[in-house]
Order: C-alpha cells, then sequence, then structure tokens
C-alpha cells in the first residue's frame, strides 16, 4: 500500500537530448523534503503530502525547471537522497533507483486510490492519443 513516486516515461525531461542538471527538495524557504525524519510503525514526524504537495524541483541544461508533485496524499516516508549526488539515474533507471520519493496514502483511502489508476496498456493509450493529436 505504499506509492513509489516516479517520472513517467512521457516527462520532458525523460526525453532525448535532455540532461539534468540539478534536483532541489526545497521546496520554500521553510520547507525541505529532506528535513522529513520518519521513525517508529506508526511513522511519527512523516510530512503530510496532498494531492498538489510539490516533492522536489527539477532543472535541466536547456534552462527548464520541473516541479514534481506528490498526486497522491499520504505520509512522505523518504526521498531519494541518492539522486541528489546523481542525477542521471533519474534519466537512466526512473522506475527503479531513480525514484524520487515513497510516499503512505492513509489506509482508508489507499483502495480508492489505486482503483483510479492506469494499467500499462491504458496509459499507452493515452500518450498515443495525445501523441496523435498533436501531430
Amino acid at each position: 500500500r505504499i506509492c513509489v513516486i516516479t517520472l513517467a516515461e512521457a516527462h520532458p525531461l525523460l526525453q532525448k537530448g535532455k540532461t539534468i542538471t540539478s534536483i532541489n527538495y526545497q521546496i520554500s524557504a521553510n520547507c525541505s523534503r529532506l528535513q522529513n525524519k520518519v521513525s517508529g510503525k506508526s511513522k511519527r514526524g512523516a510530512q503530510f503530502l496532498t494531492e498538489l504537495a510539490p516533492l522536489c524541483r527539477i532543472s535541466s541544461s536547456d534552462g527548464e525547471e520541473y516541479t514534481i508533485y506528490s498526486c497522491i496524499r499520504g505520509r512522505l516516508i523518504e526521498v531519494n537522497e541518492n539522486i541528489l549526488s546523481n542525477p542521471a539515474i533519474l534519466q537512466e533507471k526512473p522506475s527503479t533507483e531513480g525514484y524520487i520519493a515513497v510516499v503512505l496514502p492513509k489506509f482508508e483511502e489507499s483502495k480508492s486510490i489505486t482503483q483510479g489508476l492506469l494499467t500499462q496498456n491504458e496509459y499507452e493509450e493515452v500518450l498515443l492519443k495525445r501523441l496523435n493529436s498533436s501531430s
């Protein structure tokens, strides 16, 4: 029932020619996702996220900056500090070692969250429609 936040295959950062220059978990002057200290079975101290809560900002070599949002309500269990020293793994292994964060949704909300997710085939169909409509 945990959710691993990663970049979608179609995200502009994963398209050819982009290079990630920096990743910043400092969301505002008073909020850094790196300050998230979780302890115990009940995950005390975890930052609570809403769907629109920013997780990090990623800058690319072309000057673009992308804010990555949680997209899910829950407690922030972990951020991937490995991508800070090696941002290339975000592009090389986006769905495994290059994950952004781990979020634990409320138990009673976890079922409704997973019911609203797309299957891999449904996602590919959405991408195909998007590609066809833009060309």
